[in-house]
């Protein structure tokens, strides 16, 4: 045998053991972490999305979660969903548009009138002003004002400054007990568009003026405690 030859049995028999030996590897673990602490490097994060459009793109992914799952159960399937979705808007519009835009109501009443003293025939002209020119808000307010100054001249009620609408009620069904509900109804219309934020109508504005002119006509019922009972 040659040297040539020997020497090639000798590398051929090295790569026969080294085929036969099992690959150098490295743990799992330890991999994993090496893994992990290269891929931490900010050099691999620099167009990552910040952390509110992150949370913008999971809110749009809900969204369309959500209405996948509607459209899935709704008659029509997506037809029907946005059917169903205009409906509803349609709906709050409408009431929106009837009620107002909603305002928290007020811890406590305001007074009913205010700092200047009018007669109720000037509270009476000023609610048929605002009556003519559609401003119907106002004008039950300014019918409720002059229908409790009316009671004040007649000395059925006490003038007191700061009154309400709802005391000023509660004392009047006293004297007028026939029309404790009206009273009391008119009272709620005045809150609801002063303090609640509502808008008044033309109805509410007549139910309001009949009761102002019905009351002018009552006879009250007086007891020893009505002021002026003795007159």
């Amino acid at each position: 045998m040659t040297a040539t030859g020997g020497t090639t049995t000798r590398a051929a028999a090295a790569l026969a053991r080294r085929a036969d030996e099992p690959p150098v590897t490295t743990p799992r673990v330890p991999a994993r972490e090496a893994a992990e602490r290269e891929l931490s490097k900010p050099m691999y994060h620099e167009n990552d999305p910040g952390l509110l459009q992150r949370a913008w793109n999971a809110f749009w992914d809900w969204v369309g979660e959500v209405l996948d799952a509607a459209s899935g159960v709704t008659p029509g399937g997506t037809l029907g969903l946005v059917v169903v979705v205009l409906l509803v808007l349609a709906l709050l519009a409408a009431l929106w548009w009837r009620l107002g835009t909603p305002r928290r109501a007020a811890a406590s009443a305001a007074a009913l009138f205010d700092d200047r003293p009018r007669s109720a025939a000037e509270h009476r002209t000023a609610a048929e002003a605002h009556a003519a020119a559609g401003r119907w808000t106002e004008a039950v307010q300014e019918r409720m004002r002059a229908l409790v100054r009316s009671l004040e001249e007649r000395t059925l009620l006490a003038p007191r400054p700061g009154r309400t609408a709802d005391e000023a009620a509660a004392e009047a069904a006293r004297t007028l007990p026939a029309h404790t509900a009206a009273l009391r109804a008119a009272a709620r219309a005045f809150d609801d568009v002063t303090y609640g934020g509502r808008t008044a109508d033309q109805e509410a504005y007549v139910r309001l003026r009949d009761l102002d002119l019905t009351l002018e006509r009552t006879r009250p019922l007086l007891d020893a405690t009505t002021p002026g009972a003795a007159g």
